[in-house]
């Protein structure tokens, strides 16, 4: 039978598994009393939209480095998490791509992780602001079926749960890493690990929490270049290059990688309770240092003296091509940002209850700096450029009322609003010393701020024991302003920019669900929603020019425009379910960052809108504990979705194209088999169907870097607990070592080893 909400919800304190890593969690260890602190507080009735609720039991026979890896096995959901440590975690649910950041939300106890600013790569949750470590549970609501979430959830929302020891507690874990990756032109070991430590306790009424992650990793080489045109009449004679196709099957001559990049994140993070009566407040705090080098690229060509080569007009195997000096770039990126996070909830009467959230994030430095060249060209200097994001950042604010007797029996209201801003600014400068951060005249400027103001209400109906139903309105209010990109006029002293005017606009979104329970065992459940997604400030105003990439704003984007239906059927099984949800979304003005590829190599980007898209799915779940025989727990989805351009005026020959990263088939299997009350042991898989990079579906080459490859993936885990407090884990990832590429590589075979401690 699925888990509701309202049993989650109904209790304060839930008696869980302590705060020890979920790579040695087991039902069978001895659990203490936590305290959960639930982003959501509708007590009372079925939630409209599909759910699904991941405790630290069901991440046993999961390798959990990051957060990230918590929710990848979760129906409809991708996470493209390139290597153990990426920034650029970004996801996708449903009918969204992974590139659609802005159309899915994280929070973690009510504070936003997702990062409406920036989009595709960029636009990646802050999943760094949580510690895998600190999770004790997930839940995961898809579409836009509820009025308290706005546009942003077309694709879905996690609600993520940490959690404050009721008693003194200290855990350790640590883990190890270690992937092998063949490809191209490299054939090395990359290596990392993982510290977590945490001391929490209860003094009287106020709780309070402390916790470091540290995160230390190398990934396998993310890019690999092809040579450019070239017409030299004197072409140097070279050796090395790698013969092969792209990923729209034209030969290419692959001459480089970017080489090893070295990450080190370091998470700190603070949690205060206190309890005042009936209310009860929340400060959370995080703080983020994250740096990440990458300059050792390798070039696979060399001179008739076996010397590389770095840059120039060069020709091998008869075929004459170039090879761009900033090709071998060297970056070296810090960023530090500060999370700050309160809630206060409580009861107003018996009947009425109040919580309110507030949160400000701040990007204090986020620099990336770079050469023009490979530091071992002989050619190098230290002229290169900086990339600096200033004033940057969001606010947050909601209060949300819940009335649970309105004068009928079982009908409740949750009513409320809430207030968002954003804001950024990205500058690009020209340095005389890319080592030392030199800033000395600009490339490019852009940014600008975004405000969306909504208030919104819902009505739910529990009619009687078969029936439910839920009615919702909400209302946004959107505005752009201080929008600003570069147009310089060389002839001026100073960097010029372009104002660009304010705009505003406001939609208005209808929600509606019905339920029907015949019997315990069957229940069904009808919503359909209207949703709007304004853009975000990166789609309006980015524009800049940087080494081999130029961005083009948009700023006279319209909201997406969305419907979305979802029909669910399922069956209560022993210790369990089955369930089968039907999906459809149609999405007007789409917005698309499209690009494409210059001469010489350089990418450029614009953000599109696309007339009309649609998606239909079919998802099947099957989660139960001792399913087939005894101790063995399984958690398997599988989802078969169906994504089109269905009309796009501007180019009419895109209509009928399968939308871009949609494959059509993704599945994914969670199997755990408790050996004894001290040993698990347990299996992963994760499937996808092959899909395209490009949405005009000419990319139709697989296992090519650039290419949207399907995937086998198949992991192993064992965790076994040598006391109360000890256990030590083993896993493997990737087993089969397969070689896939979702544009840039997935990791090769990975082994973790991994020891906590708690005491």
């Amino acid at each position: 039978m699925a888990i509701k909400k309202k049993n989650l919800a109904r209790e304060v304190a839930l008696v869980i598994a302590g705060l020890s890593t979920p790579l040695a969690f087991s039902a069978d260890k001895p659990i203490e009393e936590i305290l959960v602190w639930g982003s959501e507080s509708d007590r009372s009735f079925a939630n409209p939209s599909p759910t699904s609720i991941l405790t630290q039991e069901d991440f046993a026979s999961i390798n959990v480095a990051t957060t990230e890896d918590v929710v990848k096995f979760e129906p409809s959901v991708v996470i493209r998490r390139r290597f153990i440590g990426d920034s650029n975690g970004v996801m996708g649910m449903r009918g969204s791509n992974m590139f659609q950041t802005s159309r899915s939300m994280v929070f973690a106890d009510g504070v936003p992780l997702h990062y409406l600013l920036q989009s595709r790569w960029n636009g990646a949750p802050r999943w760094t602001m949580v510690s895998a470590s600190e999770i004790a549970q997930v839940e995961v609501l898809y579409g836009p079926f509820s009025a308290e979430y706005g546009g942003n959830s077309m694709g879905g929302v996690m609600e993520i749960e940490t959690a404050i020891p009721q008693q003194s507690e200290f855990h350790f874990d640590s883990s190890l890493y270690s992937q092998n990756f063949d490809d191209y032109g490299f054939d090395d070991t990359v290596n990392g690990y993982k510290t977590f430590m945490s001391y929490g306790n209860k003094v009287g009424d106020t709780s309070y929490y402390f916790s470091f992650n540290r995160l230390d990793n190398e990934s396998q080489p993310q890019t690999f270049r092809f040579g450019g045109d070239s017409t030299s009449a004197t072409p140097l004679s070279v050796t090395g290059s790698i013969v092969g196709n792209d990923e729209r099957s034209r030969s290419r001559n692959w001459f480089m990688d970017t080489g090893v990049v070295n990450t080190l994140t370091n998470n700190y993070k603070f949690k205060l309770g206190h309890d005042f009566g009936n209310w009860s407040t929340l400060l959370n705090l995080a703080y983020e240092d994250r740096n990440s080098v990458n300059d050792s690229a390798n070039s696979y060509l060399q001179d008739s003296a076996g010397n590389p080569v770095y840059r120039g007009d060069v020709i091998d195997n008869g075929r004459q091509f170039s090879v761009p000096a900033s090709r071998f770039s060297a970056s070296e990126l810090e960023r530090r940002s500060l999370s700050a996070g309160l809630r206060v909830r409580g009861q107003i009467t018996d009947t009425i209850e109040l919580e309110a959230n507030v949160n400000r994030f701040t990007v204090m430095r986020d620099e990336n700096r770079s050469s023009k060249s490979h530091p071992d060209d002989p050619a190098h200097t230290l002229d290169g450029q900086v990339l600096d994001f200033g004033d940057t950042g969001w606010d947050t604010a909601e209060v949300k009322l819940y009335f649970d007797d309105l004068g009928v029996d079982g009908l409740g209201l949750v009513a409320g609003v809430r207030k968002e801003s954003y804001e950024l600014n990205l500058d690009i400068f020209n340095s005389s010393n890319y080592v030392a951060g030199s800033k000395d005249s600009f490339i490019s400027r852009s940014g600008g701020e975004t405000e969306i103001f909504a208030t919104f209400a819902q009505l739910n109906w529990q009619m009687n024991d078969q029936w439910d139903a839920a009615l919702g309105l909400r209302y946004e209010e959107f505005e752009s302003s201080n929008g600003y990109f570069d147009n310089d006029d060389a002839s001026t002293a100073i960097f010029d920019v372009t104002q660009v005017p304010s705009r505003s606009s406001s939609e208005t979104s209808p929600k509606f669900s019905v339920g029907y329970q015949p019997s315990n065992d069957w229940s069904f459940r009808y919503s359909i929603a209207k949703a709007y997604r304004f853009p975000i400030v990166e789609e309006l105003f980015s524009q800049f020019e940087a080494y081999n990439a130029i961005s083009i704003s948009n700023p006279i984007l319209a909201p997406e425009d969305g419907l979305h239906h979802n029909l669910m059927a399922e069956r209560a099984i022993a210790n369990g379910y089955i369930r089968v949800n039907y999906f459809t979304e149609s999405i007007k003005d789409a917005i698309e960052s499209q690009s494409t590829i210059l001469d010489g190599g350089t990418s450029l980007r614009t953000f599109i809108p696309v007339d009309e898209l649609e998606t239909s799915g079919l998802e099947f779940i099957a989660n139960a504990q001792d399913m087939f025989i005894p101790n063995l727990d399984i958690r398997f989805n599988t989802v078969y979705t169906d994504s089109e351009v269905i009309k796009n005026a501007p180019n009419p020959s895109l209509e009928g194209n399968v939308y871009p990263r949609m494959p059509k088939w993704r599945s994914n299997l969670l199997a755990t088999y408790h050996l004894s009350s001290s040993w698990d042991i347990g299996a992963n898989l994760q499937y996808a169907s092959d899909s395209f990079g490009r949405i005009d579906n000419t990319d139709d080459e697989d296992n090519v870097y650039g290419a949207q490859d399907g995937y086998t993936r198949v992991g192993l885990k064992s965790t076994y607990r040598l006391n109360d407090s000890m256990s030590l884990g083993f896993g493997i990832d990737n087993l089969t070592d397969e070689t896939a590429f979702v544009a840039h590589p997935w990791p090769g075979r990975t082994f973790y080893a991994n020891f906590s401690y708690d005491f």
